[in-house]
């Protein structure tokens, strides 16, 4: 593979069959999937995740690779993500893996983590959805983009004790607001589906569950603070008050 098919192969997103077909095994994409892949499907120790995990199964989760975060071209992969995103399937997510600095600590992946999501604001072309609040300390914020509410999970190398948030290489999900509205329903379906998440989560991390882990929209429950979780049980706030403007 030359230079031109892997600059090609990292503007496009990919499905698994892609992946594989576009990257060499030796390539960073490759290593960073390859484990995404084995985390996915270990039977021995199943991810907590179980609707990301059956999303990988059944090929419903959409990859984009970059070498370092390419705001431009970033927007332009989430914006063709979320505009056929429905078609992908119930389970669907879009994962961006990263080559930066595999050496940072939490702090400073955190920092590159909400500068991230700030970006991808202010360069949306379309406005906030009105009926989600900008305060990032209200229960109903929640991260949005072309004009689709999206719940932001983030992986990265320091995470070693919570389990559950590493990845060989510095990780982005995001997951619309519809999959989870789509596979859990009503409230009562939604709690089950989250007492079933924490019981395989507490086998799976070497650190407690963390107090803010929670159900969308509940007294006390804030998204801004499930989208980044430390490595021990420390709250990591966002550092902008408001964010979608």
């Amino acid at each position: 593979m030359d230079t031109m098919d892997v600059i090609n192969a990292d503007h496009a997103v990919h499905d698994k069959r892609s992946v594989t077909e576009s990257y060499q095994k030796v390539s960073w994409q490759r290593k960073a999937f390859d484990y995404f892949e084995e985390t996915m499907t270990n039977k021995e120790s199943p991810f907590p995740c179980v609707f990301g995990v059956h999303g990988f199964k059944e090929d419903h989760l959409r990859f984009i690779f970059h070498s370092y975060i390419d705001m431009p071209l970033l927007c332009q992969q989430l914006r063709k993500y979320v505009k056929n995103s429905r078609r992908f399937g119930n389970n669907t997510s879009l994962v961006l893996f990263t080559n930066i600095d595999q050496r940072f600590e939490i702090d400073e992946y955190h920092r590159i983590f909400w500068d991230t999501l700030k970006e991808l604001t202010e360069n949306d072309s379309q406005p906030w959805p009105a009926e989600i609040p900008k305060a990032t300390d209200d229960p109903k914020w929640e991260f949005c983009f072309a004009g689709e509410p999206i719940f932001v999970v983030c992986n990265t190398p320091s995470h070693v004790m919570r389990y559950s948030r590493y990845s060989t290489h510095f990780m982005i999900t995001f997951q619309p607001r519809w999959v989870f509205d789509n596979i859990l329903g009503s409230p009562e379906q939604a709690r089950k589906a989250f007492s079933k998440v924490r019981h395989i989560l507490k086998k799976y991390d070497t650190t407690p569950l963390s107090p803010d882990l929670g159900i969308y929209g509940e007294p006390g429950v804030l998204e801004s603070r499930q989208y980044f979780l430390d490595d021990t049980n420390k709250t990591k706030e966002c550092p902008f008050k408001n964010l979608g403007d």
